[in-house]
This record gives C-alpha cells, sequence and structure tokens, in this order.
C-alpha cells in the first residue's frame, strides 16, 4: 500500500481529501502546516506528497525547498494542490520541481488521476530493463509512450547500406540518430595499426547513433553495414525534442548508458584474461543473443570470420582455428558460410 503525505491547512478539505485517498486504498498521513509537514515527510518517507501552496508557518514553496534540499526526499513525486490558478503560480511550481499541479475545486478523478500517473511513472524508473534499444521500447510502451519512438522512426529519408560500406566514423560531429529497418549494423574502435575489436551489434529495430547526440561529443567508434542494410535517418532536433520533452526517457538513457559501460567492462575484462576459447564462445553467444528469433532453433548465422574475429577481439586465422575445433566437439556446425550453433550450454560454460 502507498502512502501519501496530505499537507493542507484547510480542516475540511484536507479531511475530504484524506476520505478520498482512503477509498483509493492508499494510507493517508495528514499535516496542517507546512512545518509539520516537513517533519512527517523526514519520519515517514511517503510514496507521495501532495501540499497546498498558501499555509502558515511554512507554504509550499518552502516546503518544497527543504524536500529538495534533502538527498532522500528531493525524489518523491510531489502534487502542488491550490486555490490559485495563475500562470506565474504554475510557472514557479514546476521550475522548483514539483510533479504536478491541481486546482481546487477538483474532482476525485482529477486527483487519483494525477497520483497514478507519478506514482506509476517512480515504479518505471525503478524497473530494470535490459540495456539496449529492447529496453528503451519495453520502457516506453509501459510509459504510455511507444507511439513517440514509432514516430520518431517512421516517414523518414531510407539510406541503403551495401556491405562493408561506413555509416559514420570515428571522430565525425553526429547530426543525425539511425534506426535499422533491414539487415545488420556494427560500431568498432579501430588501433593505430589498422586492428578492429567491435563493440556494438544492431539488428531491424535497433535505434544506434545515440550516445555521442547525448554527450554532445564527437564519434567515439565507427559504424558499418555487416549486410545490405536500410537505414532510417533522424534530425538530430527530433531527437533531442523526444529528450527533452520527457524526462523519464531521459533519465531511463541515461541508465542504459550506465549498464553499457559496465557491459564494455565485461568486454574488455574478458579480452584482457579468457583464453582464445573462452572468446570465441563468448562472441557466438553474444551473436545467439542479440540476433535469435524465437523460431529459429537451433541458432544460424551467416557473418564473416572477420566479423567474428573482430567481436572476439582475435586473428582470424586463430578464429577459423578455434571454429574448427568446435566443430569437432559438435559444439557448432558449419555449411554453406553459416554457423550453427548445437550445444548453446557447454559455449556459455566454457572454462578458460
Amino acid at each position: 500500500m502507498n502512502t501519501i503525505l496530505l499537507i493542507e491547512d484547510n480542516f475540511e478539505v484536507r479531511e475530504n481529501t484524506a476520505e478520498i485517498l482512503e477509498l483509493a486504498n492508499y494510507r493517508v498521513i495528514t499535516a496542517e502546516n507546512g512545518k509539520i509537514g516537513v517533519e512527517k515527510a523526514l519520519q515517514e518517507r511517503p510514496d507521495l506528497i501532495i501540499c497546498d501552496i498558501m499555509m502558515p508557518v511554512l507554504d509550499g514553496y518552502g516546503v518544497l525547498h527543504l524536500l529538495n534540499k534533502n538527498e532522500q526526499l528531493r525524489s518523491i513525486p510531489f502534487i502542488f494542490l491550490t486555490a490559485k490558478a495563475e500562470r506565474l503560480d504554475f510557472r514557479k511550481g514546476m521550475e522548483m520541481g514539483a510533479d504536478d499541479y491541481i486546482t481546487k475545486p477538483f474532482t476525485d478523478i482529477e486527483l487519483l488521476n494525477s497520483i497514478e500517473r507519478r506514482l506509476r511513472k517512480v515504479e518505471l524508473l525503478r524497473t530494470e530493463y535490459s540495456p539496449d534499444v529492447t529496453g528503451l521500447h519495453a520502457f516506453m510502451k509501459d510509459l504510455g509512450r511507444e507511439d513517440a519512438l514509432k514516430t520518431l522512426s517512421e516517414g523518414r529519408n531510407i539510406n541503403h547500406y551495401k556491405k562493408k560500406q561506413l555509416i559514420y566514423s570515428e571522430g565525425n560531429h553526429p547530426g543525425r540518430l539511425y534506426f535499422v529497418q533491414k539487415g545488420k549494423i556494427k560500431t568498432f574502435k579501430s588501433n593505430e595499426d589498422g586492428k578492429e575489436l567491435t563493440i556494438g551489434l544492431y539488428k531491424e529495430g535497433d535505434f544506434f547513433g545515440y550516445v555521442s547526440l547525448l554527450e554532445n561529443s564527437v564519434y567515439k567508434e565507427t559504424a558499418e553495414a555487416m549486410e545490405d542494410a536500410d537505414v532510417a535517418v533522424i534530425p538530430r532536433e527530433d531527437f533531442e525534442s523526444l529528450i527533452n520533452d520527457n524526462p523519464e526517457v531521459t533519465r531511463k538513457f541515461i541508465r542504459m548508458l550506465a549498464s553499457n559501460v559496465s557491459e564494455k567492462e565485461e568486454q574488455l575484462l574478458g579480452l584482457a584474461y579468457n583464453s582464445l576459447r573462452k572468446r570465441v564462445a563468448d562472441a557466438l553467444i553474444t551473436l545467439e543473443k542479440k540476433y535469435k528469433k524465437p523460431d529459429s532453433l537451433p541458432f544460424s548465422i551467416h557473418i564473416s570470420r572477420e566479423d567474428l574475429a573482430n567481436i572476439a577481439g582475435t586473428a582470424t586465422e586463430s578464429l577459423i582455428r578455434t571454429l574448427s575445433d568446435f566443430r569437432g566437439e559438435k559444439l557448432i556446425d558449419i555449411k554453406d558460410g553459416n554457423i550453427i550453433i548445437l550445444n548453446e550450454k557447454k559455449l556459455m560454460s566454457m572454462l578458460n
């Protein structure tokens, strides 16, 4: 049961509102002025706060200011409840960090809908989604903004890329977001000798190239088509509009980027300390997780040995020898250039 702190100096409004909330199955704590409200917020740590603006001792703006200074309370959803409806009051409250604004008189439905929306968004931000575009799509769907991503990718100019054709290069300034409509895309980094390491894989339905847009920096990697691909080009301005208009989306992107950093750290550790067999096995499992379809059993993929070697972080010759060993051990099969995984469990549990 969610706990709501109601701060309201008018006895009748306070009691009537508390009754509505209790009937909606919320635990309600009440306070008759801002000072007492802040004290109860510190004691109870409510899930949401509803606060009047014009109150004795400490007004609603003062309450919000004090809550924002407390690291443990600043993330609690905060709804202003007031009879004042002037534009400046709305603007001041929102600039201070209020999540919503309800004017008196209000209906039960208006109040409860606002509360449910705010609690739902908090729940979404706490939910763990996969640190990739699949997780972003799931998040947007739960947020009720799945249409935003759909609109972002539809009706765009489509660029056609041949296998091995570059889409963007490391060091260049980003001006657009990319969406894969068909084919497979990889991102990689190269050293001074031209040796490549693949750091990202993308399939149909994935966005890519957004990290540099969010960081407002140059590309840290190069993007290339692994096979013939169709890619929708989305202007930077449209992507930034989605981010700026949806703070929850921005926060989710940041969490996903943090998870991506952790994945890259694991990849570097694997390259530094894992054996060749382990690295090749991990590369095959990575491809399976990324590109396996529900009805594709066993998993099969056509990929150049050079591309697979770049994912595993090894020389092409070493990769080919290891694949031959795996084939002899019945871990994989190779037909017409396709690699078929026969024993996923043994590949996943491959020892160094």
